[in-house]
């Protein structure tokens, strides 16, 4: 004999009710997870920074003997040291000078123009061409 419609609903009403009672307890496993690899990506962030300002340090070390070994090169060759030394802040300076170029092309990135286009109400069809020639470079 068939199942009655009345025995049907019976098994789906308990697994909606064992569902419920098991659902907080799905969900604070997830909280918890989240939480413990939480703390371990902090604990990796501030090993991350710390190895960084250590590798900063060692690399402004590296560039200035590297910068007195040139400068001692130039002197042994013969080339006054005052002009050794005004020799290596031109070509720092230079650096430094094409490094704020660079900076000042990237920041408008960081305006995210496609996306605030995308996200406006009513978005320019026609994207500024100006942002485009900047993007590009």
């Amino acid at each position: 004999m068939a199942d009655s419609p009345q025995d049907q609903p019976a098994p789906l009403l308990e697994q909606l009710q064992s569902l419920w009672r098991e659902l907080p307890g799905l969900v604070s496993d997830r909280v918890e997870l989240l939480s413990l690899e939480l703390q371990r990506a902090v604990q990796a962030l501030a090993q991350i920074v710390a190895l960084m300002v250590a590798v900063a340090i060692l690399g402004v070390t590296v560039w200035l003997v590297l910068w007195a070994g040139v400068i001692r090169l130039l002197v042994a060759a013969g080339l006054p040291l005052e002009v050794a030394l005004l020799l290596a802040i031109a070509v720092n300076g230079l650096a430094i000078v094409l490094a704020l170029q660079r900076v000042r092309s990237l920041l408008p990135r960081l305006r995210l123009p496609a996306t605030r286009r995308h996200l406006m109400l009513a978005p320019d069809p026609q994207p500024n061409e100006a942002s485009d020639e900047r993007a590009a470079a």
